[in-house]
């Protein structure tokens, strides 16, 4: 058979032997160890620093969560049409906000807008010596952990409805 005429070599999502809880684990490991850092770079009382370091590492951080499930725009796109729909759809119902998206500055800079009362402090905290930036600090370790640990029960929400038996046929 030809390369012209041979089927497409579709995905299937979620893989075989799939498991949403061990990919969050996995996921929630690589989390803790980028908001560490990022919570070490807000101790420098360097105003908007830490910003700058936050949107980077949701950037880098939400993209890496998305492909741990299976869920980055790339991986979806290789599905068969479909299951492409179904994907969608569930990403839809789901609420994904950043799910089978590409990841862009804006759309970090928008999520951090929901958890921005904490942010606004941890700037205010910055200069009040010592204590401040320990308190910045750990308002940037939460504050990561929340976006992504929000992104994370998303992905396990859309991977389960996508695991779902279709309906048997009437």
């Amino acid at each position: 058979m030809s390369d012209a005429t041979a089927s497409p070599d579709w995905e299937v999502l979620p893989p075989v032997g799939h498991d949403p809880q061990a990919v969050a684990q996995r996921c929630r490991q690589m989390v803790r160890r980028r908001a560490l850092v990022a919570a070490g770079v807000a101790m420098v009382p360097v105003p908007g620093l830490d910003w700058l370091t936050d949107v980077g590492m949701l950037v880098n951080l939400l993209p890496r969560i998305n492909a741990a499930f299976g869920l980055a725009p790339e991986q979806i796109e290789r599905l068969a049409p479909d299951r492409r729909i179904v994907v969608f759809k569930a990403i839809s119902s789901g609420g994904g906000v950043l799910i089978g998206k590409v990841v862009t500055r804006d759309l970090v800079l928008w999520m951090l807008k929901l958890v921005g009362v904490r942010l606004s402090t941890q700037q205010a905290a910055k200069f009040v010596p010592i204590a401040g930036q320990a308190v910045s600090a750990a308002l940037t370790y939460s504050a990561l952990r929340y976006v992504c640990e929000q992104h994370i029960q998303q992905c396990i929400a859309i991977t389960r409805l996508l695991a779902l038996p279709a309906p048997a046929a009437a």
